[in-house]
């Protein structure tokens, strides 16, 4: 009967053993998988194909304000988010720009939108605050071409319509 018993849990961790490596091997694969490099879409377009954030190239198309990515532990520096539309920045996976991550990043730390004037950054009560040029926005704040724009730890540069 010790026997059956020892033999039983012999192959119960066998069988687990070989999930856990089937689990891990799998995750490998969809990360390699994963592209690797910048695309050029919109937000809707990102969050249609899936992808949780709107990437570009470092070439994007004139006419369009654009962050692009100076330094950042979660995106390629030269990374550009096209800021065609309102975006939610954090680390939440609901968010148009996913700081997957970046642990000083809030879930839903800051959201962009257009306005009449230009584009509005609005900080959304973060734990660590959104910072443009090293002061933290309170509530919000019109950017201006070249302004850098510090969400968590990726610092942004601001490029406005038309620049470049």
């Amino acid at each position: 009967m010790v026997e059956q018993s020892l033999l039983i849990a012999r192959a119960a961790f066998v069988v687990l053993l070989y999930l856990f490596i089937w689990r891990v091997v799998r995750l490998s694969v969809r990360d390699v998988r994963a592209p690797q490099e910048s695309l050029v879409l919109s937000a809707a377009a990102a969050r249609a194909v899936g992808l949780g954030s709107a990437l570009a190239e470092p070439t994007r198309p004139r006419g369009g304000a654009s962050l692009s990515v100076v330094a950042s532990a979660v995106f390629p520096v030269g990374t550009r988010v096209l800021l065609d539309g309102d975006l939610l920045i954090g680390r939440a996976t609901d968010c148009d720009v996913v700081l997957e991550g970046d642990e000083t990043a809030s879930g839903h730390h800051a959201r962009t939108r257009r306005t009449a004037d230009g584009v509005v950054l609005v900080d959304l009560a973060s734990t660590n605050g959104t910072l443009v040029n090293g002061v933290r926005v309170d509530s919000e704040r019109l950017l201006a071409d070249g302004d850098t724009v510090r969400i968590g730890t990726t610092d942004l540069t601001f490029e406005a319509d038309g620049s470049r």
